[in-house]
């Protein structure tokens, strides 16, 4: 959900207001990708709970997420148009990119669709090529660039800090012995793209919607034996118990990248320069 997806949707909602309708989004899940190709690869830059809480930000009226299945997959194009778009949700106007098909084997595209508009009574907006690439573009250019942790790159292409939300779960406590309390994150999806191992300044915002600065570290823990890959974060001056509760982060910058240090106290003293950093940092303006 980035600066390209948001100006498609301020289209979708001005086409709205100009025909006095409702906008409508309609999107999947799973990913059709993920049941059509299972064994392919799919990292999320927005799990479906953060893309629902961006997406209420758009001003568009309704969210369907309709399930995907193999079932689903095989509606030949007259059927998901006739029965799903028209029947179902009453489509009176259609936003889609030029090169969009749907409908079996990808079937149908915009002169099936224009066709289709004419028997039932619908119109059709095409979003071109230029459009629709640059969100393609912006959404490989921020994958890229979360997976080698220049956070900065990829938020100015979003339209705020890159999220990172799941349940707070018991560690090891490692961080509390050492005097800085962390707040084990387990992300809300298992195809949610984690950054690249790293130390990085977050604003966290806690259950009751308040923001607190905070430190996260994303990697294994080199310092310590058999130490499996987690995100924690430690929270500046909090003191309270999360476990249980969701926990959402924005990545606002990369300190430093994972190191191994060779005593408790160097790692304590290190963190202390980490958690000074974040407490003073002020993201650069977009």
């Amino acid at each position: 959900m980035h600066k390209g997806h948001r100006a498609i949707l301020q289209r979708l909602t001005a086409i709205a207001r100009e025909t006095k309708t409702e906008s409508v989004l309609l999107t999947f899940e799973p990913h059709p990708r993920k049941v059509i190709f299972p064994d392919s690869e799919l990292w999320l830059l927005n799990s479906p709970a953060e893309k629902m809480e961006l997406l209420r930000e758009t001003g568009i009226d309704h969210v369907v997420v309709h399930p995907f299945d193999r079932e689903f997959s095989r509606l030949t194009a007259l059927q998901y148009v006739r029965d799903l778009l028209v029947r179902d949700m009453g489509a009176s106007h259609l936003v889609m990119g030029y090169d969009h098909h749907f409908g079996r084997n990808r079937e149908g595209g915009l002169p099936e669709l224009r066709k289709l508009g004419d028997v039932y009574d619908f119109e059709v907006t095409e979003i071109p090529a230029q459009d629709v690439d640059e969100v393609n573009v912006s959404s490989t250019k921020i994958r890229e660039a979360v997976l080698r942790g220049d956070m900065r790159t990829a938020n100015e292409y979003l339209t705020s800090p890159y999220r990172l939300t799941g349940e707070v779960v018991r560690g090891r406590q490692v961080g509390r012995d050492l005097g800085f309390p962390t707040a084990n994150i387990q992300p809300d999806h298992p195809d949610k793209l984690i950054p690249a191992d790293g130390v990085y300044v977050v604003d966290a915002v806690l259950p009751d919607g308040t923001f607190q600065r905070g430190v996260m570290n994303i990697g294994v823990r080199p310092s310590f034996e058999h130490a499996d890959r987690t995100v924690e974060v430690h929270l500046l001056g909090f003191e309270g118990d999360l476990y249980g509760q969701l926990l959402q982060t924005r990545i606002l910058d990369r300190i430093r990248g994972e190191q191994r240090f060779e005593s408790l106290e160097a790692l304590g003293k290190q963190i202390q320069e980490d958690a000074a950093f974040a407490g003073g940092y002020h993201p650069p303006e977009q």
